[in-house]
């Protein structure tokens, strides 16, 4: 997307949330189960996404490396023990890349500018923890007016019972689509 529809509300982006990820944190080895179970859909995703010439965002932690850059992430995921959750969904030349510092990808960072420069109105979440970055970037959505989408088959939890919650939340409180990551098409809005 080259950004000429900025403001115009009707493009639809990808973001990836939190999958550059070195599994060296608290719950990983709970977290790391789903993550497995998620990635395919994951890389689907992205290419359909990719060739529907949609954008996609990943947006990630930085695991408090302040002075590193998403190419210093990527390398110090890909080096760790868990490299086969990460590889399958690497950025490419093209992906945009948000740094973000606390769960919601719009918390302090130039997500809402960037998604509106380029005229995107719809949302398309998918990545992990459901009940903790995606519900919080679900809300951050909601209130800024943006139509969201979360493939319950393309989020990873660390509780099924709080991921399931969280999705209900999603759905009941926030207006947001719960599908199969099938039902998305990049082509169409929401």
């Amino acid at each position: 997307m080259d950004g000429s529809g900025a403001g115009d509300g009707a493009g639809t982006a990808l973001v990836v949330i939190d999958m550059i990820n070195t599994y060296d944190h608290e719950d990983a080895e709970l977290l790391v189960p789903s993550v497995g179970r998620i990635v395919p859909v994951v890389a689907d995703l992205i290419g359909r996404a990719r060739k529907a010439d949609a954008a996609v965002v990943y947006a990630n932690d930085n695991f408090g490396l302040w002075r590193s850059h998403h190419g210093e992430l990527l390398e110090r995921a890909l080096s760790r023990e868990h490299a086969e959750l990460v590889e399958p969904i690497r950025p490419d030349d093209a992906s945009l890349f948000v740094v973000k510092a606390r769960h919601s990808v719009f918390y302090e960072t130039p997500m809402a500018y960037l998604l509106w420069r380029m005229g995107v109105g719809h949302l398309v979440l998918c990545g992990q923890v459901t009940e903790q970055c995606v519900l919080y970037s679900a809300l951050d959505a909601h209130i800024r007016h943006l139509e969201v989408t979360v493939p319950r088959d393309a989020v990873a939890g660390i509780h099924p019972g709080l991921a399931g919650a969280a999705l209900e939340m999603m759905e009941r409180n926030m207006g947001a689509r719960i599908v199969s990551a099938h039902e998305i098409d990049f082509g169409r809005p929401a």
